[in-house]
């Protein structure tokens, strides 16, 4: 059996952890394609070599590296996401990966649009840019890291434009997502309604 779950939306939505309770419910494999453009933002800028070099020679040392979720990061890997030699470098990776056999799990910004156009279920989770900047504050915060409320809505808001407004592969909801609001939910709720539209799903997949 193949099947692929594509999830896509904004920062601080909620995506990762929904996508990391999918990978535990269905022991699927799993590919948080946004650590790849962090891991080429903090390559670059730790061995001073353009983001397109760094793109073409990542490793698997790279996604492990303690920083790729520190907000300088965060600020570089969008801007490193609109270049289009770098998402040809890292979008073949992923659709290389989303072609395993058994079930995938993908979460991003052009999962659904672009990587896997045809996966077999597609959600866009999103939420208020108020909640979302307090969520990132809170676990910024847990890691230690010095910042304000204030700052992180900032960095919350530019982002979401930067995502949304680049030429390639832009944050859109592709027509066939399933919207997920996560704003009024605990993310148990919100994992629930995830969990049940894939067992439908896979019901009709493997009857």
């Amino acid at each position: 059996m193949k099947f692929v779950i594509a999830i896509d939306g904004p920062a601080a939505a909620g995506k990762g952890t929904i996508a990391a309770n999918l990978v535990k419910k269905f022991k699927f494999a799993y590919l948080d394609t946004g650590l790849l453009y962090r891991a080429v933002a903090s390559k670059s800028l730790d061995e001073g070599v353009k983001p397109e070099i760094a793109a073409s020679n990542l490793t698997q040392n790279d996604l492990m590296k303690s920083n790729l979720r520190d907000p300088v990061i965060s600020k570089e890997s969008s801007k490193i996401a609109t270049i289009p030699e770098v998402r040809s470098c890292l979008q073949s990776f992923q659709i290389e990966f989303s072609k395993k056999s058994g079930g995938v799990i993908l979460d991003g910004r052009d999962i659904g649009t672009v990587i896997c156009p045809d996966a077999d279920i597609k959600f866009f989770i999103c939420a208020t840019v108020q909640v979302r900047a307090r969520r990132r504050y809170i676990e910024l915060l847990g890691r230690g890291v010095k910042t304000n409320l204030a700052k992180v809505s900032e960095d919350i808001i530019r982002r979401d434009e930067i995502d949304s407004k680049r030429d390639h592969s832009p944050l859109i909801k592709a027509t066939d997502a399933i919207l997920i609001d996560t704003s009024l939910l605990s993310i148990e709720q919100a994992f629930k309604m995830v969990e049940e539209c894939v067992k439908k799903e896979l019901k009709k997949s493997d009857p």
